[in-house]
């Protein structure tokens, strides 16, 4: 049964492939992506059981030696994260057959889009199952590469100017993770995370922290941890809403993976905890403070994702049982209610034409289903009880008072404040989008951000002192696809599941914080009979 775990990785790869053998065909290629998907769903959810009840399940690729080959690795911390991300992805996928990926009108290729969306998927997975640095750092690469067709599909220019961005911040991420490996093979002779977890600790403190900074350093602008943060709010927006979920939900939380990972395993203790500890305030006190000064749906939810990687940052810091568990038990609520709200800011769009506040209103009595679906995730994103947000903080804020210390403490009241400043940034979304009516007398200028609308150049109609705009008429007559919505309320009952199943939830992260912290299961899981006592 270990060998299953190459399928997460391989399925989708393989799927890729085939929808490129169909690419004349978009019914193939989107029943070859649902199949995959599926079974990779199905996969993740068998390799959580088999890790949380006969601990990691490994598998050496060609039978090779870890200290040559390549192993990949299922704890209940990857295993949990596969499930997720699998799920999520799945749900974004179904959302995109909705929308089309013809996106108001713009044709966008769909044998493009479905091997592209695959192969993404499966670096996702290679990079939460891998069991060596290398490995890990081509997890990132495939990810990105995918990464970079998707976040200009269309060839708009905000797109190709958000692209830009981002291509660049990730080429200069990669080359410090490249540089990163290459000293930590001069020092240990290996890349492989259980050869490492006995050979770094023979190093010199100054040479295995520098090492620990450069990798840190690396997942770091990954998950867009302040000061390293300032790419993601004018990169994401421009996607299609379809890509713009998918990245917001996964792709830095596979970094804040990577940084649980390697700290918890190659550098145990909390050596840099302090610098860990301030990196997490800033990073959710600026992020939320930019969230509250946006009048764009999009770009709050953008820097709300930057402010609460904060959070996860925070539990990691503490390297405690407790910490540890809060932080795991937040990246899968924050993986899930992300997604779904970019996917509500994307039904927004397709209704509206717009997510710019100015330009928004009346949406609770015009669309209350909309408003239903946005409004569960979004007072689950901001903490209020009983949510799964508010029982991660909770985790979070009792992990910073065991601690007791002045830093500590400072920390857990940060994260008090971003969470009230979350419930403003949310409520001014509210208010402004769903609650208060129509402004007749805002302005409606063209920018890119209306430019995507799917009446873009309809002229305006006026009726003696009031003005009917196109955005009015959309917000009257376009009606959502059944297949966009359904996968949108999927992923919030989802996410309201994981407040139901809380308590069997907090119980495997509890496990998973153990076995992290132990470190012996993993290494036995790589190395076998190689493993040191």
């Amino acid at each position: 049964m270990s060998q299953i775990v190459v399928l997460p990785v391989l399925l989708p790869l393989l799927g890729a492939g085939l929808c490129l053998v169909f690419g004349r065909s978009a019914a193939a290629q989107r029943l070859i992506s649902v199949i995959v998907l599926g079974t990779v769903v199905v996969t993740a959810a068998t390799l959580l059981v088999r890790a949380d009840r006969h601990g990691p399940q490994s598998v050496s690729i060609g039978g090779w030696g870890p200290d040559i080959g390549i192993s990949l690795v299922a704890d209940r911390l990857s295993a949990l994260m596969l499930l997720v991300s699998t799920f999520v992805t799945l749900c974004v996928l179904l959302y995109s057959f909705g929308q089309g990926i013809v996106e108001y009108g713009r044709e966008t290729p769909l044998s493009v889009f479905h091997p592209t969306f695959l192969v993404l998927s499966a670096g996702v997975s290679n990079a939460f199952l891998s069991a060596d640095l290398f490995n890990l750092f081509v997890g990132f690469e495939v990810l990105l590469a995918a990464s970079y067709v998707l976040i200009t599909l269309g060839g708009t220019e905000a797109r190709i100017r958000a692209g830009t961005i981002y291509v660049i911040v990730s080429l200069i991420s990669s080359t410090i993770f490249l540089i990163g490996l290459a000293c930590v093979y001069a020092a240990t002779g290996t890349v492989n995370f259980a050869e490492l977890a006995g050979r770094l600790g023979d190093l010199p403190p100054g040479v295995a922290q520098m090492l620990q900074l450069l990798l840190l350093t690396t997942f770091c602008i990954k998950a867009a941890v302040f000061p390293l943060s300032a790419w993601l709010p004018d990169s994401y927006p421009t996607a299609p809403a379809p890509v713009t979920a998918v990245f917001a939900g996964l792709l830095t939380k596979v970094g804040i993976y990577a940084i649980v990972r390697t700290q918890t395993l190659l550098f145990p203790g909390d050596n840099l905890r302090s610098l860990l500890l301030w990196a997490s305030i800033l990073t959710m006190v600026i992020g939320i403070l930019g969230a509250v000064a946006q009048s764009d749906v999009k770009r709050i939810l953008s820097f709300t994702l930057v402010s609460h990687i904060g959070f996860m940052l925070f539990g990691i810091a503490y390297a405690t049982q407790l910490g540890l568990s809060g932080a795991i038990f937040y990246i899968a609520h924050h993986i899930t209610v992300q997604t779904v709200l970019f996917l509500v800011a994307g039904l927004i769009e397709y209704r509206t034409g717009t997510t710019n506040l100015s330009r928004l209103g009346g949406l609770a009595r015009s669309a209350p289903v909309l408003s239903v679906i946005f409004f569960v995730p979004a007072m689950n994103l901001a903490g209020i009880p009983p949510f799964s947000g508010f029982l991660g903080k909770v985790a979070l804020g009792q992990a910073g008072i065991a601690a007791g210390d002045w830093l500590a403490i400072t920390a857990v009241a940060a994260s008090i404040l971003t969470s009230l400043l979350t419930l403003y940034a949310i409520a001014k979304v509210w208010n402004r989008a769903f609650w208060q009516p129509v402004d007749p007398d805002a302005e409606h200028e063209d920018d890119d951000d209306w430019s995507h609308g799917p009446l873009h150049g309809h002229d305006q109609v006026s009726t003696g002192t009031q003005v009917m705009t196109m955005w009015e008429k959309v917000a009257t007559t376009q009606r959502i696809p059944l297949a966009m919505g359904l996968p949108t309320v999927l992923l919030v009952a989802f996410s309201v599941g994981l407040t139901v199943m809380a308590g069997p939830l907090f119980e495997v992260t509890d496990r998973a914080a153990a076995e992290l912290l132990q470190r012996t299961p993993y290494i036995e899981a790589v190395l076998g009979d190689r493993s040191q006592p």
